[in-house]
């Protein structure tokens, strides 16, 4: 995926890089989805808690608030963001 007309791989970045890229992107995040990427923000890989909190539980109720996202790095990002949820709910 480009931002800024640079690659980046997207499956090779933690989730507080990818909530980096987010707040890069969401110019005004969702009062619903504010919580939810604040706590990605902790966060290096989906398997970790965000104080008692399990990260895919954070990871997914950041997507369902995050409906008002829209455009092709919403749209990259979030399919990334499922993929690790998917792979996670399988392993």
């Amino acid at each position: 995926m480009k931002i800024n007309d640079i690659e980046i791989d997207l499956t090779v970045l933690t989730i507080k890089e990818l909530a980096m890229l987010i707040i890069q992107d969401w110019k005004k995040v969702w009062y619903g989805a504010k919580p939810y990427l604040e706590a990605l923000l902790t966060m290096e890989k989906i398997t970790d808690k965000y104080y008692l909190d399990e990260g895919t539980g954070i990871v997914a109720y950041f997507l369902g608030n995050a409906q008002t996202w829209k455009g092709e790095v919403a749209r990259n990002i979030k399919k990334e963001l499922n993929r690790r949820l998917k792979i996670r709910r399988v392993g």
